[in-house]
């Protein structure tokens, strides 16, 4: 059963045990040798499907090509056999922390993999690339990846669970680092002391403001995760050479807890997995069939259902989403980010507009990850003009459905009221997108092989598409060889062979 670890601050005086402190608890989960159940595994293998998916659709992208470039000016270090860069052939290797940085970051560009929310944000699929790397590095096989996976997936959802980040103005990616720490922590097969050193590390080095997120948003917000990935395998490393953290993190009077969250009178309860309990939580997570912040995938259907249906997007005089407040907030009307109204915004700001968002979706009947977010696209005139009419409010039954622990009733979506220029009014609601597990349409292994197919088919020859997904099926029966060959190899002449950028390295 679920066990919920009571995490409040205490003084310096006090007397904490470290077998108290949260990231001992996580360290024990992450060091808890427990089988990885069947629909686990099957779920771990969509996910890396997911990734390599939208990792393909990003080779090309600029952030990933400085990343790239940047992992690459860096040698294999002596302590393995280095790890695969997407993209790149599987003999060039670099570094596990720079691999992790390079895929991190091609993972996360497009916002399109998968997310869990709850008390605060996260997309635990970018536990994935650190976890990957250190194992190719390190000769594990497959079902020490799968173990490892299911350890970072778990410890991110219930810190997410718990722990709210956002209302402070801290960056989700605070939870990825001690996940992604306890999932190479369970691939190596660590002790809960050197675990629990290196989650103090990964935690301390990873806390950031939500500023890459805010106001005109940077190509940063591909590299925040990244980051804290390739934070998570140096604090491992520095862990497994007896080097200590800050402690207690969490719960120190000078700790995260008192000084960034909510403060020296804060308490939380963190679910975790009792001793033998199965590690389950990635099943409580969902990936996007759309390119855009996960709050606007049920906007998306909401809008292509609207079109479909015929509404007269030229006679529209006012559109109100009333939705949950981080929707409002965060990428609505409620932020006043003249940003999410410009048309020469970036596709990281547009991404985070949920006005721009429902408008082209509602026009176009669908959303592509690139043509959705073309200049052209948003200075279509017609575009700036409705858009100027989409506005959001925040309804406080969304926002309770948004915040339920109950699967049930939770709910991304909202209610759209629509006004058109002779006074009539259209009314409709979505609650969780399609793709949701609840959703009209949820995605299956089926659905994550049509998406890498479609977004890998411009820059993959067709036998690799099938080399890849031939390999990634059979996960937890790869031995460590093919566990190094769990990456994708571009057409050649997508990559470029040489670097492109040029930086300190």
């Amino acid at each position: 059963m679920t066990v919920n670890h009571h995490v409040r601050v205490y003084k310096s005086e006090e007397d904490l045990p470290r077998e108290e402190q949260l990231a001992w608890k996580i360290a024990e989960v992450a060091a808890d040798p427990v089988a990885v159940e069947q629909d686990v595994v099957d779920m771990i293998i969509n996910r890396i499907i997911d990734n390599a998916s939208v990792a393909a659709a990003s080779l090309t992208r600029a952030p990933i090509v400085a990343a790239r470039d940047q992992a690459f000016t860096h040698p294999v270090s002596t302590g393995g056999a280095g790890a695969t860069v997407f993209g790149a052939p599987l003999e060039k290797r670099t570094s596990p922390e720079w691999a992790a940085w390079a895929n991190g970051v091609a993972v996360r560009e497009l916002d399109y993999h998968d997310t869990f929310l709850a008390a605060e944000y996260s997309h635990p699929g970018d536990n994935i690339p650190p976890i990957l790397a250190v194992a190719q590095h390190a000769g594990s096989d497959g079902a020490a990846l799968v173990r490892a996976i299911a350890t970072g997936y778990e410890i991110q959802v219930d810190l997410v669970k718990a722990i709210c980040l956002h209302k402070h103005k801290i960056d989700h990616v605070a939870h990825l680092g001690p996940s992604a720490a306890a999932g190479i922590g369970t691939l190596l097969g660590l002790d809960t002391e050197t675990i629990y050193q290196a989650i103090g590390q990964a935690l301390h080095t990873t806390t950031a403001t939500r500023q890459s997120r805010k106001g005109e948003i940077s190509t940063w917000k591909a590299h925040a995760p990244a980051f804290a990935g390739k934070m998570a395998v140096e604090a491992v490393d520095r862990a497994m050479r007896g080097q200590t953290s800050p402690s207690p993190i969490y719960e120190g009077e000078d700790g995260v807890i008192a000084w960034m969250l909510d403060g020296k009178d804060a308490a939380y309860d963190v679910p975790l997995p009792a001793k033998g309990e199965a590690k389950r939580a990635i099943l409580d997570t969902y990936t996007k069939e759309h390119s855009a912040e996960y709050q606007a995938q049920a906007w998306i259907d909401l809008a292509r259902k609207l079109h479909n249906d015929g509404v007269d997007t030229s006679s529209i005089a006012a559109v109100v989403l009333h939705t949950s407040h981080h929707t409002h907030y965060v990428i609505g009307s409620g932020a006043n980010d003249p940003q999410k109204y410009d048309p020469t915004a970036s596709r990281e700001t547009l991404d985070h507009s949920i006005p721009y968002i429902f408008t082209v979706a509602l026009q176009d009947g669908a959303w592509h990850h690139v043509d959705s977010y073309a200049p052209s696209r948003a200075s279509r005139a017609d575009t700036v003009a409705l858009w100027n009419k989409v506005t959001t409010l925040e309804d406080a039954e969304w926002t309770r459905r948004y915040h339920s622990n109950d699967i049930s009733e939770k709910a991304f979506g909202g209610r759209v009221e629509i006004t058109f220029e002779d006074g009539t009014t259209l009314v409709d609601e979505i609650a969780v997108a399609d793709a949701h597990p609840l959703g009209a349409r949820p995605f299956a292994r089926e659905n994550y092989i049509a998406k890498f197919r479609l977004l890998a088919s411009p820059v993959l020859d067709d036998a690799e598409i099938e080399r890849f997904l031939s390999l990634v099926q059979r996960l937890p029966e790869l031995s460590a060889s093919e566990v190094a060959e769990l990456s994708i190899i571009a057409r050649p002449g997508v990559v470029a062979s040489e670097a492109v950028t040029r930086g300190l390295f």
